[in-house]
């Protein structure tokens, strides 16, 4: 992934619903994560 690109705020939401599913697999759980990990960081001050 180039440093520009960024997972988008609809994937970002899916990846957050998959990691809170306990039924997710601990492969999806890792995908998921990783998706998260590569999102903007809009935290507002």
């Amino acid at each position: 992934m180039a440093k520009n690109e960024k997972t988008s705020k609809s994937v970002a939401s899916k990846a957050s619903k998959l990691l809170s599913n306990p039924k997710s697999s601990k492969d999806v759980k890792s995908v998921a994560a990783s998706a998260l990990t590569q999102s903007p960081n809009n935290k507002k001050k």
